[in-house]
């Protein structure tokens, strides 16, 4: 096996369990029945635009020292962006266990607005779910002749992930509050 082929080895296990975890918050969302929702998951939408603030800091952080060519703090940057959307994954899960899909109320030109930028921010969450994990596994695994131009790709999207989840939440606060 070529060291491409060994390198590629995880892709379609990484994939698979992608596919997995976007079917599994499908069913959460939208078609499991809804619990009672205790009044301390209120909290968790607040704190998860907070752990996607700290990923955005953490990813922009992390490209700038990539760029200045300090890997040890590049490094540390990122594990803290993926703790931060590993902890908002974790309270994004428990939230909608609890609440299922929050209805926007709001009419006029900003429900179009706010459904581009949710259906953006969604489609943009399932890539980067794949391209987060391959770059990890590519780091981890000191295999940087394909970490590189797999983050490349992954940066941009984590990002506009991260950054357009704290408007999602700030346009749901201000129109359900």
């Amino acid at each position: 096996m070529s060291p491409t082929q060994s390198a590629r080895k995880p892709i379609p296990a990484i994939l698979a369990l992608s596919v997995v975890v976007a079917a599994f918050l499908v069913w959460l969302i939208y078609f499991r029945e809804r619990m009672v929702t205790p009044e301390w998951a209120a909290s968790l939408p607040f704190a998860n635009a907070i752990f996607n603030s700290i990923s955005a800091i953490c990813l922009t952080l992390g490209y700038l020292n990539i760029r200045r060519g300090n890997r040890t703090v590049h490094a540390r940057f990122m594990i803290g962006a993926t703790v931060s959307s590993a902890f908002f994954l974790v309270g994004y899960i428990t939230y909608h266990y609890f609440h299922g899909d929050t209805k926007f109320p709001a009419h006029g030109w900003v429900r179009p607005a706010y459904f581009a930028l949710l259906i953006s921010h969604i489609t943009m969450a399932a890539i980067a779910l794949p391209l987060i994990l391959t770059t990890l596994w590519f780091a981890t695994t000191k295999q940087f002749r394909f970490h590189k131009p797999v983050a490349r790709w992954t940066f941009p999207v984590w990002l506009y992930v991260s950054v357009t989840g704290v408007l999602v939440y700030a346009v749901l606060k201000h129109y359900t509050s």
